[in-house]
């Protein structure tokens, strides 16, 4: 039986994560309150993050910004393209 979660970013209940995605305090936050559904959609839009800024998993500085962008995207209202991003017809 899946877990249920109040998903504040879809605002209603949805299937909750199977493990804590992210480290730390971030990771139980996202964890107790965000579905599978946002979930994958924050990972498609840090997909394009790191594409379309150049971004490497490896440097601390951009996992910050990786970090800043997720709790934006999923808690804060939603978050920016990068400059000039014109997605693929």
């Amino acid at each position: 039986m899946s877990r249920s979660v109040f998903c504040q970013y879809q605002q209603r209940e949805a299937e909750g994560l199977d493990f804590v995605p992210w480290p730390g305090e971030m990771g139980k936050r996202i964890f107790a309150n965000i579905g599978k559904a946002a979930w994958a959609a924050w990972l498609a839009h840090q997909t394009m993050l790191i594409n379309e800024n150049r971004l490497s998993p490896m440097n601390p500085k951009d996992r910050a910004f990786l970090e800043t962008e997720m709790e934006k995207f999923l808690f804060g209202g939603g978050a920016d393209k990068p400059a000039g991003y014109v997605p693929q017809a």
